[in-house]
């Protein structure tokens, strides 16, 4: 059988072409792999690329390896080339536990990004109200800078309520306004967060308060959110007010929808005397002594009513 393939110079020019094919397949296959290889290294080679052991335990919540790493003189305050802290990591995984163990051996609560984001701010976008309250009672800030990432528009835009009520309660200011984002309620009407909005509203967010001329009724109207608009009404938004396109909030309303049909509806309708003078109770009684109501000599339908409760 090999004389006559010998003989046969088809035979031999058949196999060759064989063995071209099988070579080129593998040359191409290897190039493949190493390709590969080299992409995944280029997508892991940014802030993660030089992460510390302490990161990975943080990250994966395992505190007794975290524990150890601790004791063995690791610092706990060891950044990635990002300024990424195994705090950050332990605060957006909702690993409260290791969060505690960190600032416990001294991890700054404060540290940023280099984007600017601290560990409440991560907290914050995962809703985690525990690694919250950590951070703040060893003193967080509860308010970004204007130009850093802000928890309470964060908590906001994400419908974590419970962020935002530990947030106002250690001193976030409810109406901190960022020109580029407009108030914790606007961002929360944005992205139709309805508990975010009434939790908001219920600690005194101030309803007329928006983003440049446009205000979180404009927001609301203009998402369709039927319900956010009522809760807005109910705590006293103007319906007449303009925005930068001198549109009031039924001119913003998508055509023919609900919410302008409701909008419709409602300035033709005469505001109960009830519902305006819950309102100015409010306004006279000030954001600042909200919880006062509690204590007025009223019956307790009356000091519900005037809570929103």
């Amino acid at each position: 059988r090999g004389g006559n393939m010998t003989a046969n110079p088809f035979a031999l020019l058949h196999y060759s072409n064989v063995y071209l094919t099988v070579n080129i397949s593998l040359t191409i296959l290897l190039a493949l792999i190493l390709v590969k290889d080299t992409v995944t290294f280029v997508f892991a080679a940014g802030s993660w690329a030089d992460r510390s052991p302490l990161h990975d335990a943080a990250c994966q919540g395992r505190l007794l390896a975290l524990r150890n790493l601790i004791l063995q003189g690791h610092n706990v305050n060891v950044v990635t080339i990002d300024h990424v802290s195994p705090l950050h990591v332990a605060c957006l995984g909702d690993h409260v536990a290791c969060a505690r163990a960190l600032i416990a051996a001294g991890a700054n609560v404060n540290v940023t990004t280099i984007d600017g984001v601290t560990p409440l701010f991560n907290a914050c976008s995962v809703g985690s109200v525990s690694c919250a309250e950590v951070l703040l009672e060893n003193g967080a800030k509860p308010q970004a800078l204007v130009f850093q990432p802000s928890p309470i528009h964060q908590a906001s835009s994400k419908g974590n309520s419970g962020c935002v009520e530990t947030l106002i309660r250690w001193g976030a200011d409810v109406d901190f306004d960022i020109p580029h984002l407009g108030t914790p309620l606007y961002t929360a009407c944005v992205s139709q967060e309805i508990e975010c909005v009434q939790r908001l509203l219920r600690e005194g967010a101030n309803v007329q308060k928006g983003r440049y001329m446009e205000s979180p009724l404009h927001a609301a109207a203009e998402k369709d959110c039927t319900a956010i608009v009522k809760l807005l009404l109910d705590f006293g938004a103007d319906i007449h007010a303009r925005n930068i396109e001198f549109q009031r909030p039924v001119e913003a309303a998508p055509p023919s929808s609900l919410t302008e049909g409701f909008l419709l509806v409602y300035e033709a309708t005469p505001q109960p005397l009830s519902q305006l003078c819950r309102q100015r109770i409010r306004d006279r009684v000030g954001r600042d002594r909200f919880h006062l109501i509690n204590h007025l000599p009223l019956p307790n339908p009356l000091r519900n009513y005037l809570q929103y409760r």
